[in-house]
């Protein structure tokens, strides 16, 4: 009889299991997004410690640190995870019969300008197919690296063997305001602009709206007079008001609020990608999807 190999407890799960925790950093958190007993963690690192011969991680306050051998086989062991969940996927695909779910991890511009036809085109197409939406704020990549999404829109950068990318839209920045505010009655000056009675979007601290840096550049720091975490009360805040905005083109046209759309004496773009990994590169319902989200970029473009 052939004795058992030293990598024996080395399966699928148990490198899922293993790669849960470290994006987590901690085995009850691993437990509670499986839905089992802390043990169940316990029991499957343990197996894989006898076997690698590596305490894999290291208790830090609450918390876990990974050992560098640890950090190491989490790299390999997410190739080989997309890889098999990749061969895993039905050759065929039928929209129509299609079954599953899409996740997107995007923010408040995507579901304004992108998120509404492609939501309309899914339920049309794939009419069996969930379509679920995360808040990216900021946190997109770990989404996708923690597998809670299958795609992730934005201008983030996320890099890795196992991530693709593909570029789907370029919008730039306007100023928006109340038809009634004077700077409303032609072109606004760069000087005008930088003294008139700001709105900013903080997105909860999360990110810098990247005109930002272009204004300090051009040694112009601008106040806000009103600081709000995300783009929902916008429109209804700046109406009837002198307050301006700054907020991307394609989510100005988007507006309701028949607020006034200005262009800037200076342009920023800002490049919408779209990310997924290996998990899903091969799956016919994400390619189907993907190929329908650049579409609905280049309508929106149009």
């Amino acid at each position: 009889m052939v004795a058992n190999s030293s990598i024996d407890p080395i399966d699928i799960g148990t490198l899922r299991t293993l790669v849960l925790v470290y994006d987590l950093q901690s085995f009850s958190a691993a437990a509670k997004r499986l839905d089992v007993n802390q043990s169940t963690i316990s029991y499957a690192i343990e197996r894989l410690r006898g076997a690698l011969r590596d305490p894999l991680f290291v208790r830090n306050g609450n918390g876990v640190t990974a050992t560098e051998r640890c950090a190491a086989l989490v790299g390999s062991a997410r190739d080989m995870i997309g890889e098999i969940d990749g061969l895993a996927a039905p050759a065929e695909f039928d929209p129509a019969t299609a079954e599953g779910s899409v996740t997107i991890s995007c923010n408040y511009h995507e579901r304004q300008t992108l998120i509404p036809q492609f939501s309309a085109r899914l339920r049309a197409g794939a009419p069996l197919v969930r379509l679920v939406l995360l808040d990216a704020a900021g946190h997109g990549d770990v989404h996708l690296k923690q597998n809670q999404c299958d795609i992730v829109l934005g201008p983030v950068g996320i890099v890795g063997e196992s991530f693709f990318r593909r570029h789907i839209l370029t919008d730039h920045y306007v100023c928006v305001m109340d038809p009634a505010n004077p700077l409303a009655r032609g072109r606004i000056a760069l000087s005008a602009y930088a003294k008139a009675e700001h709105v900013f979007i903080t997105h909860s601290g999360e990110w810098q709206p990247l005109y930002l840096e272009a204004l300090k550049a051009k040694q112009i720091e601008i106040e806000p007079l009103v600081s709000l975490p995300n783009h929902d009360s916008l429109e209804r805040i700046i109406a009837g008001t002198k307050l301006v905005a700054t907020t991307p083109h394609h989510l100005a046209r988007a507006m309701r609020g028949g607020l006034h759309v200005a262009a800037l004496q200076f342009r920023v773009p800002i490049s919408i990608d779209m990310y997924w990994s290996a998990r899903t590169a091969k799956s016919g319902l994400h390619k189907w999807a993907r190929g329908l989200l650049a579409e609905d970029a280049r309508a929106c473009a149009a």
